[in-house]
């Protein structure tokens, strides 16, 4: 018997519950791992909200990522041996698996060795955040030495990812926020330039950055209205990724400049890179790398224990943390 979470009906973070139940043993190609941490992350909120890509199967279980030791194999699973320290990369549906346990099985291919400097709690902090950052900036975008990048919501997990993925290839990464209350954490997170959105000119501090030419790349998680003052800000044949919704209210396109400048505006999930067969190696050889010498490493906002799983969610999504939410087991 093992401690689960799940939920029985969507809603917010009260509707999460946390109950024993036996864990079967582990399937063909699966893995069984005897869990210390779990990252949290904004898909999961959506997810349990009804608000996300998929629709949750009720009852149904939540978490794309988790770190631990392996506790037993499946058949056909090989690369891996009990007792492994290993984490999860999101590379599955959350409704064929959830990670919110203190014993899971997953599916073999998503289970990852880690480098071993790496704690528990860093490498369920690690996933989600550098594949997703990784396959839009790296993989699709093919950002370089010299390329501006801006970031809204910088102090999130990816978009911390994604300051430190900047600055391994020598890009330059522009942070966004609201106000100017996390603008030093920005810098000493990275970032070369914090914009404070709600008291700067968006527009006018990139051209002053870039020398009036504009960002190559925008990787942007919020849509919304914001879209336009994003599009005003980017370079000829730029581009622009949209992979959230934060924004409640409707995105516009922002026709004649995208037709004036060759902007290209596409939606990205980091599904795009896990569920391709080709691609997933080149990004575990490039996080593992950065993890290893240290130009990768996750910041840690808060942890909670498993039983505080309702205010994890709740502190998710107050916007207040900068780096990721973690739950220990």
């Amino acid at each position: 018997m093992t401690r689960i979470v799940r939920f029985y009906q969507t809603g917010g973070p009260e509707v999460l519950k946390v109950e024993v139940a036996d864990i079967p043993a582990p399937g063909q190609n699966e893995v069984q791992i005897a869990v210390k941490a779990i990252g949290l992350n904004r898909a999961e909120s959506m997810f349990r909200s009804g608000q996300y890509i998929e629709a949750p199967k009720l009852p149904a279980r939540l978490g794309y990522e988790a770190a631990g030791t392996v506790a037993a194999i499946g058949a056909g699973v090989s690369g891996v041996q009990v007792g492994d320290a290993v984490s999860v990369i999101p590379a599955f549906s959350l409704n064929e698996y959830g990670m919110y346990a203190e014993v899971v099985n997953a599916p073999a291919h998503a289970v990852v060795r880690h480098p071993a400097s790496l704690s528990f709690e860093e490498a369920a902090a690690a996933w989600m955040q550098y594949v997703t950052a990784y396959g839009a900036l790296i993989d699709i975008a093919g950002l370089t030495k010299g390329d501006t990048l801006v970031i809204p919501a910088a102090s999130s997990s990816v978009g911390l990812a994604a300051i430190q993925i900047a600055n391994k290839v020598g890009a330059i990464p522009v942070a966004l926020t609201r106000g100017a209350s996390k603008r030093q954490a920005l810098l000493d997170a990275g970032a070369a330039h914090v914009i404070a959105t709600g008291e700067q000119d968006l527009v006018k501090e990139v051209h002053a950055i870039t020398q009036g030419e504009g960002a190559r790349v925008v990787f942007d998680p919020v849509g919304g209205p914001a879209l336009t003052k994003l599009t005003e800000a980017t370079a000829m044949r730029g581009i622009i990724f949209v992979y959230g919704a934060l924004s409640t209210e409707p995105t516009p396109l922002p026709l004649f400049d995208v037709l004036a400048k060759w902007i290209t505006i596409r939606g990205y999930v980091m599904m795009e890179i896990t569920r391709d067969p080709q691609r997933p190696a080149r990004a575990v050889s490039f996080i593992n790398d950065g993890l290893a010498d240290g130009s990768l490493k996750p910041l840690i906002a808060r942890t909670f224990a498993l039983d505080q799983i309702a205010d994890a969610h709740r502190y998710l999504e107050s916007n207040q943390q900068i780096g990721k939410v973690i739950v220990t087991t």
